[in-house]
């Protein structure tokens, strides 16, 4: 070790043990693999790395940064939050608290949406726009356009289009659900907020630094269903798709809703885990 202000520096590895029980401590499932991020984030170096550098003496300004950060997530603040990024589906997005962090289950529905033809895509409530550019980059020529009311998220998507290269590929607007909307298109598709109140409490804490209008809809976890289905097929061209990603007790009455609304070849789609997650209806003509 190499001494700093009279005082020995101490290594990485016992400054990573010393991380790793905090987090434990604050009830963190995956305390060793988080621990390891953010001494990546705030070194600015690849996780890979951080395994070579173990018995490296830890400079006292990263120790103390790396300290902050690791409070903040004993706090129980998402990590997205804390690195600025989070992994989905292809890319790397860029996150904050005025957007959903994308999650791995929201994959099924990028998933299934690329297993139809499609050149005009809708995203209703698109958030960071994960699930929008997602498709845009993975399919070649396509167009799409994602809708949100909150001007910060849409700031974000934007930079995300940027990032991930579909710049060109699309657009952005100020909408409620299809209210500024006026074209059509042969895919629609969306993951809005479908936690009822009564869930709210009982989350995990991390969902509190989220913004609570991308997570429930302050009733029964199923008004974007209705909105979206009452209107979907004046917004879908003739056998254009629409799909939503679900809560995992919802199928039943969101396939009810999507069949009032007249669409056909209606399918619950389950996500990795087995839970029934997206669900999916065609425009019959």
């Amino acid at each position: 070790s190499s001494r700093r202000d009279g005082a020995v520096s101490e290594n990485l590895g016992v400054v990573l043990h010393r991380a790793t029980k905090v987090l434990k401590d604050a009830g963190i499932e995956d305390a060793p693999r988080e621990a390891r991020l953010l001494v990546a984030h705030v070194a600015n170096i690849s996780r890979d790395r951080v395994g070579l550098i173990m018995h490296d003496s830890v400079p006292k300004g990263l120790a103390e940064r790396f300290e902050v950060v690791v409070s903040r997530r004993a706090a129980r603040e998402p990590l997205s939050h804390i690195t600025g990024t989070r992994a989905f589906y292809r890319h790397e997005f860029r996150v904050n608290s005025h957007v959903l962090d994308p999650r791995p289950e929201t994959e099924t529905l990028v998933e299934e949406a690329l297993k139809r033809p499609f050149a005009r895509v809708l995203d209703l409530g698109t958030g960071s726009g994960c699930i929008l550019l997602s498709l845009l980059a993975a399919r070649e020529g396509t167009m799409g356009v994602g809708t949100d009311i909150s001007m910060e998220a849409l700031d974000i998507a934007q930079q995300n289009a940027r990032d991930v290269g579909v710049d060109a590929q699309s657009n952005f607007i100020s909408s409620n659900w299809f209210s500024d909307v006026d074209d059509r298109f042969d895919l629609i598709v969306s993951n809005p907020p479908y936690i009822s109140l009564e869930e709210m409490p009982h989350l995990a804490p991390e969902l509190g630094y989220e913004p609570r209008l991308a997570l429930t809809d302050e009733k029964d976890g199923l008004c974007a269903y209705r909105e979206i289905s009452g209107h979907a097929i004046t917004y879908l061209d003739a056998h254009g798709w629409l799909m939503v990603e679900i809560g995992q007790s919802q199928g039943q009455q969101v396939s009810e809703m999507f069949k009032t609304a007249g669409l056909k070849a209606i399918e619950v789609i389950k996500d990795l885990d087995g839970r029934d997650r997206v669900v999916i209806g065609q425009r019959p003509d």
